[in-house]
């Protein structure tokens, strides 16, 4: 059966204490939203609708060229009035799955299970126990255990306020239903809102089954209404993947401080030192070694390579046995093959550097191409940019360039050529040739320093 997927993301979340929306607000480095679309775009046959409201534009930036339709909630009056501002972009025969914004680690085999039983002509209730369930809707059973309401917190008694069970919010609904049901909501009521919890007590007036179901975990349903309970779910989100690492043959050396904003993937007997960050699409094959404090944005690093302390890799490539750092710089289009070294200090851009090749010591390598077991003396830089166009340095196999040189592009070094140290190279040097091309030394002789 076909799914409408509504995902609610009108509210304002003022309790966030912030200009951007809540459901802007990033975990593990995307927004809450995006995470929500991408476990509810795992589902077969669903077609998602976004209810945008409060920064709709903010909103709309994160939909664009997104395969989601838009519905504006102009006024946010309640849950019940948000879905009924999609429903009509729903299909008449399908199930709609209701979710939110602002819960970003639901589950898509929790999901499969709530509209599982939907299919069946029920009802799919997500439900929650909760050692502290205050503020949450609880769910009201009659003596048989079957659910007949949802009670919101506010409008709780005492008694019913003693129920650990509540609302996720979550809920699996055939269409048909939803469009009978909706118009009857009333806004009498403590918030003056249309819930869509009202419709739990029409279903079972109406004999409708309501099949209600639990996720394996609470931070599974957890909602974010503040920046506390965004750290909270951040720190359990970030737990759970450490966890996963571990049991694929990764030594984390605290998994409590890692940060993982992307997709990682892992070979065995990696080492991962404390406060590493990695973003965007990583991969790490078996026995690297990362040390501490390092950023690693979009970049594969191969077998047997180690970087050490306080690297930054961005769009990256890093080859067998290769050693980068401490405190490098990689920027996006840097391929180093096998063994080669990045030292201290030094950062590249667009550079494709050979086997074996070093660059040891506070250089600056752009827009270049260095060969096989060629050495970059310490503190030599490429002058790739003339204020207007980049340009383009190629250094041979074997070539040496002497330390503090300045080698302006366009040029190229030859094979086995060398650099004298100090020099600032202009034009190309032929293969196996020394290069100088430092101003001439002069001494005055009589010479006094003033006083």
């Amino acid at each position: 059966m076909q799914t409408d997927v509504v995902i609610l993301a009108a509210g304002q979340g003022s309790r966030m204490k912030s200009v951007l929306p809540k459901v802007m607000h990033p975990l593990a480095g995307k927004p809450m939203l995006q995470h929500v679309i991408d476990t509810a775009s795992q589902l077969s046959e669903a077609n998602l609708h976004v209810v945008i409201g409060h920064g709709a534009e903010r909103v709309q930036q994160l939909l664009a060229d997104q395969p989601v339709s838009q519905a504006l909630q102009a006024q946010q009056l309640g849950t019940g009035h948000a879905v009924a501002q999609a429903l009509p972009a729903c299909q008449a025969d399908s199930l709609v799955l209701i979710l939110y914004g602002d819960v970003p680690l639901i589950q898509a085999s929790t999901l499969i299970e709530l509209l599982h039983q939907a299919q069946q002509g029920h009802l799919g209730l997500l439900t929650v126990e909760l050692s502290d369930p205050t503020g949450y809707g609880r769910i009201v059973r009659n003596p048989v255990r079957d659910v007949v309401a949802i009670v919101e917190h506010k409008d709780a008694t005492e008694e019913q306020r003693a129920i650990a069970e509540v609302n996720t919010g979550i809920m699996a609904v055939p269409a048909v239903l939803l469009r009978r049901w909706l118009p009857q909501l009333s806004a009498e009521n403590a918030q003056g809102e249309y819930y869509l919890t009202d419709i739990i007590a029409m279903a079972a007036s109406e004999g409708v089954r309501i099949s209600a179901i639990q996720p394996q975990t609470e931070q599974e349903v957890q909602g974010v209404n503040n920046r506390q309970q965004l750290a909270e779910l951040e720190r359990w989100h970030q737990q759970q993947q450490a966890e996963t690492l571990m049991a694929a043959g990764v030594t984390l050396m605290d998994p409590a401080r890692i940060d993982i904003r992307g997709h990682l993937r892992v070979g065995q007997d990696v080492v991962i030192d404390i406060n590493c960050i990695f973003e965007g699409d990583v991969e790490i094959a078996e026995g690297v070694s990362i040390g501490p404090h390092c950023v690693i944005r979009n970049s594969r690093i191969a077998a047997g390579a180690r970087i050490e302390a306080h690297s930054l890799l961005d769009g990256a490539v890093v080859g067998e046995q290769s050693v980068v750092g401490p405190f490098a710089r990689l920027r996006p289009g840097t391929e180093l093959a096998a063994e080669c070294k990045i030292g201290n200090f030094v950062e590249t851009k667009k550079a494709r550097i050979a086997q074996g090749s070093k660059v040891n010591h506070l250089s600056y390598i752009g827009d270049a191409q260095i060969g096989e077991q060629s050495n970059i003396g310490a503190g030599t830089i490429t002058c790739n940019y003339d204020g207007q166009n980049k340009y383009e340095t190629v250094i041979g196999d074997r070539a040496f360039i002497g330390s503090n040189t300045a080698l302006v592009a366009p040029v190229r070094v030859g094979n086995d050529a060398t650099v004298a140290a100090g020099s600032t190279i202009t034009k190309d040097t032929p293969d196996g040739q020394l290069a100088v091309g430092r101003a001439r030394q002069q001494l005055i002789s009589h010479w006094k320093r003033s006083n």
